[in-house]
């Protein structure tokens, strides 16, 4: 069995308002193996985003706890953030850069040497099908080329463990479609892949396990057969509805 990368176990995030608490993960329990797609599937406001956060050691979890690469996300924040790439729904890329320049920029951030950071520019602008745009400045690129330079810089300092927020947000058809196959080629390469959408069909044709989450809980768990069969749906639409219906008309 393939080794366990990513496992939160009774994750819980409350923030305070003026209005009172608001908990916003409440009691979340799964693990991410090596070479998998796990996928957090909820709408807007589910949890997703906090809970890639708190594996990102973005945020502390209220209570819980989490590892990645067997590192505890509180106790041993930076050698967690060494072994993994995040990628926000903000891309965190600057204008004025040429996109070989963004590589060395994040290449210096993750204290690479600077041949390393050369050749795995190279090499990923060869994976990425951006060859032909690493000199030119990052403002004049689309939307969809953006986003593939963001997945770039994320794997700069090759770690094992990916995690993305929405990688498809706001691309059109063509240009999602290409995030997915970067995503899927990732994948292949025995990377560890966790990443949160609300979209059905990106959950449907991505994810190896898929974890449905709806107001900060956990309601299933499972690959995508297996949700199937557990829910007698035909689909994941049906699938995620038949979870979490009681909660929805209450």
């Amino acid at each position: 069995m393939s080794e366990v990368m990513v496992e939160a176990r009774d994750l819980t995030k409350v923030f305070r308002t003026r209005k009172g608490e608001v908990r916003a993960v409440d009691s979340l329990s799964f693990v991410c193996r090596s070479g998998e797609i796990f996928g957090l599937l909820g709408p807007n406001g589910a949890g997703k985003t906090t809970t890639l956060r708190m594996l990102a050691t973005i945020l502390t979890p209220t209570s819980g706890s989490a590892t990645v690469a067997s590192f505890d996300t509180r106790l041993s924040p930076g050698q967690v953030r060494e072994r993994i790439g995040f990628l926000a729904t903000e891309t965190g890329l600057y204008d004025r850069f040429t996109a070989r320049e963004t590589l060395r920029f994040f290449g210096r951030i993750n204290k690479l040497p600077a041949e390393e950071i050369e050749r795995r520019g190279s090499e990923i602008f060869a994976m990425l099908d951006l060859t032909p745009l690493a000199d030119r400045r990052v403002g004049t690129f689309s939307t969809g080329e953006k986003q593939k330079l963001s997945l770039a810089r994320s794997i700069i300092h090759d770690p094992p463990v990916l995690i993305f927020d929405e990688p498809t947000f706001g691309l059109d058809v063509m240009a999602a479609r290409a995030v997915l196959e970067s995503i899927r080629l990732f994948r292949d390469q025995g990377r560890t892949i966790l990443l949160s959408t609300h979209i059905m069909r990106v959950a449907e044709k991505l994810c190896d396990e898929i974890g449905i989450l709806y107001r900060g809980r956990l309601h299933a768990l499972g690959s995508l057969s297996e949700l199937k069969e557990l829910f007698s749906g035909e689909d994941l639409e049906e699938v995620f509805f038949a979870a979490v219906g009681s909660e929805r008309s209450g």
